[in-house]
């Protein structure tokens, strides 16, 4: 369908279109395709989109473009709210944390932000390291 490249903190990406189908598009990021959920329902795309698709729902954390598996159980899921660089990670798993804790810092837009715990709990899931390239909605972290 159609093809965008962008260079998110240095590293190029390369964006297919393949399908949108209501809210939900296919997308190939750099070789490898996800299943995104939009927003709101897509209108026939005429211009290139400024980012990457806005939220994944098959992926977590990628390094080099490359997917893991996702966090399995429940928790309250920490996702990555822009696209960006793990700089350092705070905690470990079975840390207990406090809401307003520091979990992680990364590097979004060029501008070094920090992950705040939203719930109490313990750590259950890392799932990034550093140096990490996350994609926004990317689930980082899992409080149970």
């Amino acid at each position: 369908m159609k093809t965008f490249k962008f260079t998110i903190s240095g590293k190029p990406y390369e964006v297919e279109v393949q399908d949108i189908e209501g809210n939900i598009a296919t997308v190939n990021v750099n070789g490898t395709e996800y299943k995104v959920e939009m927003e709101e329902q897509a209108a026939p795309v005429v211009a290139p989109v400024a980012r990457p698709a806005a939220k994944t729902t098959t992926s977590t954390a990628t390094q080099n473009a490359a997917p893991k598996p996702a966090a399995s159980g429940a928790g309250y899921k920490m996702a990555a709210p822009l696209p960006g660089t793990i700089m350092q990670i705070y905690v470990h798993q079975g840390d207990s944390v406090k809401k307003g804790d520091k979990l992680l810092m990364y590097e979004a837009m060029k501008m070094e932000n920090n992950l705040l715990a939203e719930a109490d709990g313990t750590i259950t899931a890392i799932n990034c390291r550093q140096g990490d390239n996350v994609l926004q909605g990317d689930v980082l972290i899992v409080i149970g």
